[in-house]
């Protein structure tokens, strides 16, 4: 693997940088280690708000200028919005490299939202909420966030709520900036061929000028879990459902072991346990996958499907079996092989792709201070016992601690 360079800037913003030479496109970013989970009440939606309006307009340039400026030689410009992070990010020819990173600094902070932008854009999220409430699929993993992390920002949406978005103005964007922003919780992220001093040439050049600042933010942990069961009608066609409960942190021991659990249980590969028992041997559902989300201080894992209302029990039974097998059968010697084969090999990949390499590298500085080689990570996959996965499930695969959410068809 090309090594991974660091750099940190006088005003604390740290640059990491890894060198691939046989590659034409470079991938940047920058993000910034704050999100939805750091609103206050009345800012719901804010930070995705400010991921908008970063594209309206900088001090020298209108937000034609700003789409236009890397699409013309064939560049990509984007961002998104997470409960914890906000990132700003590009793919250029390595030509083009300086001219993405310029956009990229102007356009997060140099932003001037103009309050004419300000309510335009207003009106494109309040669409854009009301498509996605319009997709089931995507509604209920929004609602039941808000019932695993009950009275906390973790259990609201990202994109904010209709009251909230309808009254922000140009000072709530700059209040909300001022009170989250921490050049020490920076990241410029880079992969491309180019030299890791020409990258920092590059930095010091466009990140001169913003001064060093720091933030008092402290997130608040989410209070205890209590499982909940809930049913909503609504105009579907199908039954969608989401089980689920809190799960371990980023900084926690049984995190890897974890993922690789979740895994097997419902992960990408078609061979998930859950595939297996729910569609290949019944055909009670197209698609059934089961996930983990680490946050700082917390976690959530989660179960997704959809069927016809008359399968639910069913669905659910089979369900529950299989995570009962985990809890009651240890894997065999070939088992937890193939289960780390399966997994290791899926990092593997994942790693060929530059972008998400990129986005990975920034993500993992902010949260845990280090990026973990590939090598590491397999040492650790390679690490993990039968008895400690049949133990992580006799923690988390609980029946009487799981919630459920149902959107029923009427």
């Amino acid at each position: 693997m090309e090594s991974i360079n660091h750099h940190t800037l006088p005003n604390g913003i740290r640059v990491v940088h890894r060198q691939v030479t046989h590659t034409t496109i470079s991938h940047i970013g920058i993000m910034l280690d704050m999100g939805s989970r750091d609103e206050k009440p009345h800012q719901q939606g804010l930070a995705h708000f400010w991921e908008h309006m970063a594209f309206k307009g900088t001090q020298k340039r209108s937000s034609l200028q700003i789409i236009n400026r890397l699409e013309i030689v064939g560049g990509e410009l984007n961002a998104y919005t997470t409960k914890e992070k906000i990132c700003f990010h590009a793919s250029v020819l390595t030509p083009h490299y300086e001219r993405a990173l310029e956009l990229l600094a102007d356009i997060t902070f140099r932003s001037t939202f103009p309050e004419k932008q300000v309510e335009r854009e207003r009106g494109v999220i309040l669409e854009e909420m009301a498509m996605y409430y319009d997709s089931p699929e995507d509604a209920i993993q929004d609602d039941f966030d808000e019932i695993i992390f009950a009275n906390h920002q973790l259990g609201k949406n990202t994109l904010g709520n209709q009251e909230s978005v309808s009254n922000f103005t140009r000072q709530d964007l700059l209040n909300f900036i001022s009170e989250n922003l921490d050049t020490e919780r920076v990241i410029f992220s880079s992969i491309g061929n180019i030299p890791f001093k020409k990258v920092v040439q590059f930095a010091e050049k466009f990140f001169k000028d913003i001064p060093a600042k720091s933030s008092d933010l402290v997130r608040v942990v989410p209070s205890i879990y209590v499982p909940q069961n809930q049913n909503i009608t609504k105009p579907i066609s199908q039954a969608h459902v989401a089980i689920g409960r809190t799960a371990y942190s980023l900084t926690d021991k049984n995190r890897l072991p974890f993922f690789m659990l979740v895994n097997l249980l419902g992960g990408f590969g078609m061979n998930s346990r859950l595939n297996l028992a729910v569609r290949e041997r019944n055909g009670l559902v197209y698609s059934i996958d089961a996930g983990y989300t680490p946050f700082i201080d917390t976690g959530f894992w989660g179960i997704g499907y959809a069927t016809e209302a008359k399968r639910l029990n069913k669905v659910n039974s089979l369900i529950l079996n299989e995570l009962r097998k985990f809890r009651e059968i240890s894997l065999t010697k070939t088992q937890l092989q193939n289960t780390k084969d399966q997994l290791m090999g899926q990092m593997a990949m994942s790693e060929e792709g530059n972008m998400s390499f990129m986005l990975m590298m920034a993500k993992s500085l902010l949260d845990m201070n280090r990026i973990d080689s590939l090598e590491d990570l397999f040492v650790q996959i390679k690490a993990v016992t039968a008895s400690q996965l049949q133990d992580l499930a006799n923690e988390m695969f609980i029946e009487d601690d799981l919630s459920y959410l149902t959107f029923l068809p009427e």
